[in-house]
């Protein structure tokens, strides 16, 4: 695991995120020797299709039913 100071850190914020992003490697940032923090990659969980919408959408109503009645589909 990779160390640098508080100070350093602070100065290339930006370049190290993308460091611990790109090489999955964590980081450990101290102050006065000091560990202070870790910055670590975060999970990149794959998007799964199904079940994506668990808790989403609401169903009101029959769903499987026509909405207009069966006469009238004969007259279309």
């Amino acid at each position: 695991m990779k160390t640098i100071a508080a100070a350093k850190f602070k100065a290339r914020c930006l370049k190290v995120m993308d460091e611990v992003h790109t090489k999955r490697t964590a980081v450990l940032i101290t102050k006065r020797g000091k560990p202070l923090a870790k910055l670590v990659p975060a999970e990149e969980k794959p998007e799964e299709i199904f079940g994506s919408l668990t808790g989403k959408i609401e169903i009101l109503g029959d769903i499987v039913s026509p909405i207009t009645p069966l006469e009238d589909w004969e007259n279309l």
